[in-house]
């Protein structure tokens, strides 16, 4: 009895860490920043290979990728970038990539607190292209 208590025990603190908020991850160039939105995911088939969030702080929206260690763990080809996107612009704003296998990129900040954005990220290989964007946020 005792081991199927600790199993439903160590089950539900795995259940309760997946439901919590997410952290914050920490920014090279703004120490206090706050996710906004629901994170968002790149997929390439039916497999998660990265996370894809929007930040705010320092007067600044960020986007922020993060590539699962599941999936960097057989996957070294690929080029992550991030940025913003506002609403009826072209491009992304604030994009850049990080280096061939990187694991997490911050976009550059933008002054775009005024204006609806979304978290944008992609990553590029000789063999795909996948990206995702997070929620709009106004």
């Amino acid at each position: 009895m005792r081991k199927i208590g600790a199993a439903v025990l160590a089950a539900a603190a795995v259940a309760l860490s997946f439901t919590g908020q997410a952290q914050a991850e920490t920014n090279p160039s703004c120490s206090s920043v706050t996710q906004i939105g629901a994170t968002a995911y790149v997929k390439h088939g039916s497999a998660t290979i990265a996370s894809v969030k929007q930040f705010k702080g320092c007067g600044k929206n960020w986007g922020y990728i993060y590539v699962w260690d599941s999936w960097r763990a057989n996957h070294r080809d690929y080029i992550p970038t991030a940025a913003v996107q506002v609403r009826g612009a072209e491009f992304p704003s604030g994009d850049r990539s990080g280096a061939r296998g990187q694991q997490e990129v911050w976009s550059r900040g933008t002054d775009t607190l005024d204006k609806c954005t979304r978290g944008w990220a992609d990553m590029v290989s000789e063999s795909y292209y996948e990206g995702a964007q997070t929620e709009e946020r106004c």
